[in-house]
């Protein structure tokens, strides 16, 4: 299956570093890292840190927001 991502910068650029140190594509270095994630999750040995998010106030989504508009999101979260 095809699928975008959206990567910061710098962690694209370890992954394609890793890849090339390791003489692999970017994408068997992504799904080895998603797989190992995946299993830590189901074995429950993560160690992240729920975190909860206040709407104070804001009584729902900005007017004009289309939630399942994924690019447009995107857009408004990095100011364009």
């Amino acid at each position: 299956m095809r699928t975008t991502l959206h990567l910061p910068d710098a962690l694209y650029r370890d992954v394609k570093a890793a890849a090339a140190q390791s003489g692999r594509t970017v994408t068997s270095v992504v799904e080895d890292a998603l797989r190992a994630e995946l299993a830590r999750f189901r074995a429950g040995t993560t160690d992240r840190t729920p975190f909860r998010i206040d709407a104070v106030g804001t009584g729902g989504v900005l007017a004009g927001v289309d939630l399942d508009d994924s690019a447009a999101l995107l857009d408004l979260v990095e100011g364009r």
